[in-house]
């Protein structure tokens, strides 16, 4: 075999692993509306004019364009109140307030999320390195990252967007701060 022949091959065995991590990421979810019987849990899916429409532009560049916004820049990196952080886009509690930490990186970091079945993980290859993109199992609004770098009991690090939850305080909490 020449060496443009098992060029080929690895390419094409390089391709199908990539492939396979994709489909691995999806294959396997339901909408939460199968999984729970519950219709008010059906999945969220409107077109890029539909969420621009309702989000601001930052909100739509981070939840639907997978962007990232600065370090310590943030409404929530630095915030402290009781309750529990939302999607933005489709209001799904994601995580409690209970379960965020300092990380000390400029996003707000939890160490677990409200429930697993409300949160996607999958695999991200972009920007050069592989890290385990977050999303909302509900309407694939893009959250985060979440590293293994985080405190116990989990060891996670689930480092989010500000731009891609909304806090809700909790009842007896009016500020909200």
């Amino acid at each position: 075999m020449n060496v443009k022949w098992i060029a080929l091959v690895a390419l094409l065995v390089a391709v199908a692993v990539a492939a396979g991590w994709a489909v691995r990421g999806y294959s396997g979810r339901k909408a939460v509306a199968e999984r729970t019987g519950n219709p008010k849990e059906a999945r969220v899916v409107k077109s890029d004019k539909e969420w621009e429409g309702a989000l601001t532009p930052q909100q739509f560049q981070v939840a639907r364009k997978h962007g990232t916004e600065p370090a310590f820049t943030g409404e929530y990196w630095n915030h402290h109140a009781d309750g529990v952080y939302r999607c933005v886009c489709c209001g799904q509690p994601l995580f409690d307030s209970g379960t965020k930490f300092e990380s000390g990186t400029g996003w707000p970091s939890f160490w677990q999320p409200t429930d697993e079945d409300h949160v996607t993980l999958k695999r991200d290859g972009s920007h050069l390195m592989v890290r385990t993109e977050v999303v909302c199992s509900r309407c694939d609004a893009h959250l985060g990252h979440v590293f293994p770098d985080g405190p116990a009991p989990s060891g996670h690090r689930y480092c989010m967007n500000s731009a891609a939850l909304k806090f809700e305080p909790r009842a007896g909490d009016a500020a909200g701060k």
